[in-house]
């Protein structure tokens, strides 16, 4: 429907739910009619999508988005965007992307210690989980508690040792002093990572060493070109460092290999304010984003 035949979209997904229906239909489906706020209807879908495929996660996120995000905020929309959480965690307990948005849920709630909880249980349940270690550790960081925040990450990468996502944010997060130590350290662990050799290479940039940053940068997206994040970081970097060649040059290297994933990249651009956008005009977003969240 991106071509804006949104009548002919909805027929079209009727018919597919009634002579071949799945999962992706009745997503495809609710995501079309949320994206042009009917959202009753959008919930209605996820509803009866539930019902024939409840191990589909992406029906319980988007139920509980759209309750938390899209609603005018109450008691009763936040609780139904809590039930949804529940129902998924239920249905889909590996599923670590449920885990953490039942978490932020009762973050943004203030309640800070269900939230704490939640992560607990969690981890337990999916032990070696980077990405619930990396919320947890990122939860006492917004809250300014630091020394649980860096203990929690000590006993992550006990857990986790050759994980990048870990490695990486024990480079961004540690003093200055200790950086280059906690960057060798992970490059022995992960010497091929996307998120080391972007971490790594972010050391250089604020070190004023620009062809190593450039270097390492260009090794991030040789290594994983999925890896939006990396694009983004490097594009920002550019944006700073580089001439307008090399923007324009790390830009259609990015829009070529069209990448999909990356934790700030996907949350991004799958926003809806943000869908239909370019990958040209996501990646100028999710530069600005990584930024934001650096500073």
């Amino acid at each position: 429907w991106e071509s804006g035949e949104i009548e002919r979209a909805r027929v079209l997904l009727s018919r597919a739910r009634e002579r071949a229906p799945s999962g992706q239909v009745y997503m495809k489906s609710a995501l079309l009619e949320r994206e042009q706020g009917k959202l009753s209807e959008a919930l209605d879908l996820i509803e009866a999508g539930i019902k024939t495929y409840p191990t589909f996660s992406k029906f319980y996120m988007m139920g509980g988005q759209i309750c938390s995000s899209d609603l005018p905020k109450s008691k009763r929309t936040l609780d139904r965007a809590r039930s949804f959480f529940e129902r998924g965690i239920q249905a889909c307990p590996s599923n670590s992307v449920i885990w953490i948005l039942a978490s932020r849920l009762e973050e943004t709630s203030k309640q800070e210690t269900k939230a704490r909880s939640l992560l607990e249980v969690a981890r337990l349940k999916n032990p070696k989980n980077e990405a619930l270690w990396l919320e947890a550790v990122r939860l006492e960081r917004r809250h300014d508690n630091e020394r649980t925040a860096d203990t929690l990450l000590a006993r992550a990468l006990q857990e986790c040792p050759k994980s990048g996502m870990l490695l990486a944010e024990n480079i961004r997060t540690a003093p200055r002093s200790v950086q280059k130590a906690r960057s060798a350290d992970a490059i022995k662990q992960a010497p091929e990572d996307p998120h080391v050799i972007t971490a790594v290479a972010q050391l250089f940039a604020s070190e004023g060493k620009i062809e190593k940053a450039r270097k390492w940068f260009n090794r991030a997206v040789q290594l994983n070109s999925d890896f939006g994040d990396a694009w983004a970081r490097y594009y920002a970097f550019e944006i700073s460092a580089g001439t307008a060649q090399q923007q324009k040059d790390v830009e259609n290297r990015c829009i070529a290999a069209a990448p999909k994933h990356g934790e700030v990249w996907a949350s991004t651009l799958k926003a809806m304010e943000n869908r239909g956008k370019t990958l040209s005009e996501g990646l100028v977003l999710v530069a600005a984003a990584i930024n934001g969240n650096d500073r």
